[in-house]
C-alpha cells in the first residue's frame, strides 16, 4: 500500500502533468485540419526531437514495466534476450530500412503502412487486407494500459478498473484531436522523463553492488542459482540459445516494421535529416533497454516475490518495487517516467491504429459515399474521433480482461498479436524497398503465409516448445518470418525466371 503523502504527491502531480499534455494538445490541433496532417503532422520538426519521439514510442510499458517482471521471474536469460540481442538486431534493422521507407513514403505520400503497401504494390485490395491485420495492435495498446494501470493504483491506492476507465478517457480523449503535431511534442517531453527515470531506476540498485558484481550475482543465485545462468530451462520463455537468440534476433529485425515506428521517418522534411534522426534514437534506446535489469533489483527486494504476505503478479512487480524502494518524492519522478514510457507509445498507437481504420478501411469501403475530396478532408476527421471512442471502449474491456485474467503476464497477449503483424508486414516492406517489379501476388502470399504460420504454430501447439500452458510468441513469429521470407524470395525468383525471355 502507497503512503497517504504518496497518494496526495501522485494526485497533485498526475493534475499538473495531465495539463502540461492538453496545452501541446491544443496547440498541435490547432495546427491539424486534416486526417493528413493528424497522421504525419504539419509542422516542420527538428531530426533530434523526431529521433527522441521514436525512442519513446519504441520504448513503452512494455520495457519499463512489463518486460522487467519477466527479469525479476527469469534472470539472466531475459536480459540476454530482450536487452542485448533484440535491440542489435532492431537497430540494425532501423537503420537499413528507415531510409528507403522513407524515400518511398515521401514520394507516393503514403500516411499507413496500410497505404504504403497498397501503393507499393498498386493494390487497393492488398492494403484493406493490411489494414484489417492492423487491428491485432490493440493487443500492445492492452498492454500498455495495464502497465500503466498498474503503477497509479499503486501508487493512488484506487481500484484497477476505476483507474483504467480514467486513464483510457483522458488519454484516448486528447488524441482524438492533436495527432502527429502534438505528439511529438508531448513525445520528446515523455522521451525526457523516460531518460531521467532511466538513470534513478539503474541507480536504484546500486547498493547490491557493495561487494562488486560477483556478489550481486552471487545473491541471485542464493535466490535461485538459474537466475544468473545465460538460459533458463524452467522458463516458457528462455529455454535454449535457439530461444533466446535465434529468435530474438529475428523478431528483432522485423519489429521495425511496425506502423508507429517505421513511419516516423516520415515526419522528417529532409534526406539529409535521417541521420541524426537514427543517431540521436538509437543513443536513447540504448539506455532505454537497459531498465530491464531492474527486474534483478526487484527480485533481490522481493526474493518469494511477495509484498505484504501477498503474492505478486508479474505485471505488478515494477509497481511493487517502486513503492517500496523509493522515497515519496523520487518515487513521483518514477511514476511520472513510468508513465510516460507508456503514453509515448500508447499515443503512437492510438494515433496510427485510427488513422489506418479511418483512411484504409472506412474510407475505400465508403468510396463515393463521403462526398467531394473537400468533403471527405473534413468528415474522415470527425469519423476518426468516432473511431477513437470504439477503440477506447474495446481498450476497456479486453485491458480489463487481462488485468483479472492474464496468462502469466499481458506480454504474453501483446507479444501474440503485435507479432503476428509484423510478421506479416516484414518481407512486403523487404521487398517493396529492394526489389524493382514485384507482381502483387508475392508479397500477398508472403503476408498470408506468415499469418497462417504464426497461428498455427501458436495455437496448434506445433514443435515441443508450444506445448506448455504459456506459450512463447517470439517461437512463432520467427517460424512465421522464415516461412514468408522463403514464400516471397522464392515465388518472386520464380516468376522473374518465367518472365525472362528464351534466347534461341
Amino acid at each position: 500500500m502507497a503512503s497517504q503523502q504518496l497518494v496526495l504527491a501522485t494526485a497533485a502531480l498526475l493534475t499538473i502533468y495531465g495539463g502540461v499534455i492538453l496545452f501541446f494538445v491544443i496547440r498541435g490541433a490547432l495546427k491539424t485540419t486534416s486526417i493528413a496532417d493528424y497522421a504525419v503532422g504539419s509542422i516542420r520538426f527538428s531530426p533530434v526531437v523526431v529521433g527522441l519521439s521514436l525512442a519513446a514510442s519504441i520504448t513503452s510499458a512494455a520495457t519499463f514495466i512489463i518486460n522487467p517482471g519477466f527479469i525479476a521471474l527469469y534472470g539472466m536469460s531475459g536480459i540476454l534476450a530482450m536487452s542485448i540481442v533484440l535491440p542489435i538486431a532492431l537497430f540494425g534493422s532501423l537503420i537499413i530500412l528507415s531510409k528507403s521507407f522513407r524515400k518511398y513514403g515521401a514520394s507516393v505520400q503514403a500516411l499507413t503502412m496500410a497505404q504504403w503497401i497498397g501503393k507499393r504494390y498498386g493494390s487497393q485490395s492488398y492494403a484493406l487486407l493490411f489494414a484489417f491485420l492492423s487491428l491485432l495492435l490493440i493487443t500492445f495498446i492492452v498492454l500498455i494500459c495495464v502497465g500503466m494501470t498498474k503503477v497509479l493504483s499503486k501508487s493512488l491506492n484506487v481500484s484497477e478498473l476505476y483507474i483504467l476507465i480514467g486513464l483510457v478517457t483522458f488519454v484516448f480523449g486528447y488524441m482524438m484531436f492533436g495527432g502527429a503535431n502534438s505528439m511529438v511534442y508531448t513525445n520528446t517531453i515523455q522521451a525526457g522523463m523516460m531518460i531521467v527515470v532511466a538513470f534513478i531506476l539503474l541507480g536504484s540498485g546500486y547498493e547490491h553492488f557493495s561487494e562488486g558484481v560477483h556478489g550481486f550475482l552471487d545473491r541471485l543465485a542464493a535466490i535461485d542459482p538459474l537466475l544468473i545462468q545465460p538460459v533458463n530451462p524452467s522458463s516458457p520463455l528462455f529455454r535454449d540459445y535457439f530461444e533466446v537468440v535465434f529468435c530474438n534476433f529475428i523478431v528483432g529485425v522485423a519489429i521495425v516494421c511496425q506502423p508507429h515506428i517505421i513511419t516516423k521517418s516520415l515526419l522528417l522534411k529532409s534526406e539529409r535529416d535521417v541521420n541524426r534522426y537514427l543517431v540521436s534514437a538509437i543513443i536513447v534506446e540504448m539506455l532505454f533497454f537497459s531498465v530491464v535489469i531492474v527486474g534483478l533489483y526487484a527480485r533481490l527486494s522481493f526474493p518469494d516475490l511477495q509484498a505484504e504476505g501477498q503474492p505478486i503478479n508479474m505485471d505488478g512487480i515494477v509497481s511493487a518495487y517502486v513503492v517500496k524502494e523509493f522515497p515519496v518524492y523520487v518515487g513521483l519522478i518514477v511514476i511520472l517516467g513510468l508513465l510516460s514510457a507508456g503514453l509515448s507509445t500508447l499515443e503512437g498507437l492510438v494515433q496510427s491504429l485510427s488513422t489506418t481504420i479511418t483512411s484504409d478501411i472506412i474510407r475505400p469501403l465508403a468510396g463515393r459515399r463521403l462526398g467531394t475530396e473537400a468533403q471527405q478532408a473534413k468528415r474522415l476527421n470527425r469519423i476518426n474521433k468516432g473511431v477513437i471512442v470504439a477503440l477506447a471502449v474495446a481498450t476497456i474491456f479486453i485491458t480489463y480482461d487481462q488485468l483479472v485474467n492474464p496468462n502469466l503476464s499481458v506480454g504474453i497477449f501483446a507479444q501474440n498479436g503485435v507479432y503476428a503483424y509484423f510478421s506479416a508486414a516484414f518481407v512486403p516492406v523487404l521487398l517493396g524497398i529492394y526489389f524493382r517489379n514485384v507482381p502483387p501476388a508475392v508479397p500477398l502470399a508472403a503476408t498470408i503465409s506468415a499469418v497462417i504460420v504464426h497461428f498455427s504454430v501458436y495455437y496448434g501447439g506445433i514443435t515441443h516448445y508450444m506445448q506448455g500452458p504459456v506459450r512463447n510468441p517470439a517461437i512463432a513469429a520467427t517460424f512465421a518470418i522464415l516461412v514468408s521470407v522463403i514464400v516471397g524470395l522464392g515465388l518472386y525468383f520464380i516468376l522473374q525466371k518465367k518472365q525472362q525471355p528464351i534466347e534461341a
